[in-house]
């Protein structure tokens, strides 16, 4: 493969898909509660997280489900067909299956022929997986790119938790949501992705996050939960986040002004609040999606571009914040064509 060399890349078609079983967070903690090993007060889940509602995948319903989802809706709104594609990346915190690569299930429900592979990176990942798809691009590896993402974090929530001790080890997990994006990525005339910072502290990697899977844990439901903290993990970005946008800002000259919107990974309503006090970012700004889909791990900044991309012009500046366990930080600047 070799295209013509270029000097910008950008995202030129968004989609999104959420499934159709919705819960309010009541009816989660409920359910959680039913066997009677814990008692709870009325509205604990929506008080302390400000989750009101989440969508969760039926059964039936996978990863690589919300992610062809939302790849058709991306494909469909920029025209194009799966045949296309030369590059494929599935960018998820989640996966179908151990092996093969998720990004092979997608493909092979799209009919697309592209090389084909996944990223992982807790949720930073499907930014990662877009500033990858862009280096292949600029490399001249690719022509245009599909990064997808299909989350499905509430199949590693606790649902019956012992008693008071799991549940609070747990409880991270119950912030969850399921949903799908994904982004078309070539190269434009103008516009496109401007700057990419990341910073990274691995040595808190085992702040939060799910043991089983891997070599350390190859089997066992206990290691299959969701477990952490999320006051921890919330420390490290404090110490570590102010500093990377503080560096974009002196890097690309641009101040809260110049963005049109501010996209930021959601964990809960509280964390989203320390994160405007911290960083001063002007709320009007942004667009908050923690209240009505809970945490949806690598979709959510995916998920919150495919709700204003028809409101932005040509021009037009959106920053990405993405913060994943790890623990990693990255921004995206990307101008719209």
């Amino acid at each position: 493969m070799h295209p013509a060399a270029t000097t910008r890349v950008g995202i030129t078609a968004v989609g999104a898909r959420l499934p159709a079983r919705r819960l309010t967070s009541q009816q989660l903690q409920d359910e959680i509660t039913a066997g009677g090993r814990l008692r709870l007060p009325e509205r604990t889940f929506e008080k302390a997280t400000g989750i009101v509602t989440r969508h969760f995948a039926a059964d039936g319903e996978y990863a690589s489900t919300l992610a062809v989802g939302a790849a058709r809706r991306a494909l469909d709104a920029r025209g194009l067909h799966p045949l296309d594609l030369d590059l494929l990346l599935f960018a998820s915190a989640t996966r179908d299956v151990a092996e093969p690569a998720t990004a092979h299930l997608v493909q092979a429900e799209l009919g697309s022929r592209a090389h084909a592979f996944d990223v992982s990176n807790a949720c930073n990942s499907f930014l990662n997986g877009i500033d990858l798809a862009r280096a292949m691009i600029l490399a001249s590896r690719a022509r245009r790119a599909l990064v997808v993402t299909g989350e499905t974090p509430s199949r590693a929530m606790r649902r019956d938790p012992s008693g008071a001790e799991q549940f609070r080890a747990g409880f991270a997990g119950y912030t969850f949501g399921d949903a799908g994006a994904a982004v078309v990525v070539e190269a434009v005339e103008r516009g496109g992705i401007l700057d990419v910072e990341t910073d990274t502290a691995s040595e808190h990697w085992e702040v939060g996050g799910i043991p089983g899977g891997g070599s350390r844990h190859p089997r066992g439901d206990e290691y299959s939960y969701f477990r952490g903290g999320g006051t921890e993990l919330r420390g490290v970005f404090e110490k570590i986040g102010p500093d990377i946008l503080t560096r974009v800002a002196a890097r690309t000259g641009f101040g809260w002004d110049d963005y049109a919107r501010v996209l930021v990974h959601q964990v809960t309503v509280p964390y989203l609040e320390r994160f405007v006090e911290a960083t001063g970012v002007p709320e009007e700004k942004l667009v908050v999606t923690v209240p009505e889909l809970g945490n949806v791990a690598s979709a959510t900044i995916g998920v919150q571009l495919d709700r204003i991309q028809g409101s932005l012009s040509p021009g037009d500046k959106v920053l990405m914040v993405g913060l994943g366990g790890g623990a990693s930080l990255m921004t995206m600047v990307w101008e719209a064509s």
